[in-house]
């Protein structure tokens, strides 16, 4: 199964659909699910298929061994002229975001290892942040360190703050979240606290990530419904 840690210095893409029915989000399943089979691109590492949740939709968390080798697949004949029109026809949105890791937070128990597959049962919190060029390190820091008191929250398994290098279907900086959690029960237990009863360290990191984002994050929940890796 696919490991994210900050060490690998792995380029990460996060290839963000959504869509307006449920049986589109099955057939981009379906889809993806078949490209990530035949995969044999040259520096592809993994790739995990999540199902969306509480929006309809799906994410692709893929490892690459670098930009260059990205480039090659989507300067290729199969991505542009058979699953570029696929995905199309059945998504109301394609971000193709390229990353890198730039913070991981686990419980004492994961030892700090994020491990991503249809093999656990994670309930995964995942948002993209539209950030001004000069806040960017801000928000990775507020989403990041400014958020360790996470280890001390129920049913929270492990947190990743990514940096946006660039991207495809969307404009700008910006930063992603992705987080484990043990149940749906767990995560909405945290989100729903009043403001006025929310920790400190919360609203303060909450009140810097307010001062340094251009819009609307985007914010939806998911289940990892598949995954392979190169050699697999």
């Amino acid at each position: 199964m696919p490991f994210i840690s900050v060490e690998d210095k792995h380029l990460t893409v996060l290839n963000l659909f959504t869509s307006d029915e449920p049986a589109k989000q099955d057939r981009l399943i379906e889809e993806m699910t078949k490209i990530v089979n035949a995969a044999t691109y040259e520096g592809w590492m993994s790739s995990t298929v999540h199902a969306g949740i509480d929006g309809i939709g799906t994410l692709n968390f893929i490892q690459w061994r670098s930009g260059e080798d990205l480039e090659a697949r989507y300067a290729g004949e199969e991505f542009n002229h058979r699953t570029l029109p696929v995905f199309s026809e059945i998504t109301t949105s394609i971000r193709l975001m390229q990353n890198e890791v730039a913070y991981v937070l686990t419980t004492p128990a994961l030892g700090g290892k994020v491990e991503i597959g249809p093999n656990r049962d994670d309930y995964t919190a995942f948002g993209v942040f539209p950030v001004t060029d000069e806040g960017q390190e801000d928000v990775i820091d507020a989403l990041g360190a400014g958020q360790e008191f996470f280890t001390e929250v129920p049913g929270f398994r492990a947190h990743v703050v990514l940096r946006g290098l660039r991207a495809r279907g969307l404009d700008g900086k910006f930063v992603i979240s992705y987080s484990q959690w043990d149940s749906k029960e767990a995560y909405d237990a945290y989100t729903s606290v009043p403001a006025d009863q929310q920790d400190p360290r919360r609203v303060a990191a909450q009140n810097r990530i307010r001062a340094a984002i251009t819009g609307q994050p985007y914010l939806n929940t998911y289940k990892v419904v598949h995954t392979r890796a190169a050699g697999e």
